[in-house]
């Protein structure tokens, strides 16, 4: 019984998607063990997944609440030089005008 080319693509394509599907599972488990075994080699357990993600989150939390601070800071930095400036100026104009 011959087969047609069309049948034969189809068998192919099929044959090939389905090694493709099984590479990348191959691939997903092995990277999971990967990320696995460096976690645990800096003590953190499968089953620490959850604290691990709540630790990040307060860390971003924290970065984010540090760079707001500083924000401020600079804000409030250069409104007290603009601010001496001004004075600065005012008081030069007035001595000035004084004489």
């Amino acid at each position: 019984m011959k087969m047609a080319d069309d049948e034969i693509r189809a068998i192919v394509a099929e044959t090939l998607a389905e090694q493709q599907r099984l590479q990348q599972a191959n691939i997903d488990a092995i990277v999971l063990r990967t990320v696995a075994s460096v976690l645990a080699s800096f003590g953190i357990e499968d089953d620490d997944r959850k604290e691990l993600g709540a630790d990040f989150q307060h860390l971003r939390r924290w970065r984010t609440s540090v760079e707001q601070a500083q924000s401020y800071t600079f804000k409030a930095v250069i409104t007290v030089l603009a601010t001496g400036l001004m004075g600065a100026v005012w008081l030069g104009v007035k001595v000035v005008l004084g004489k």
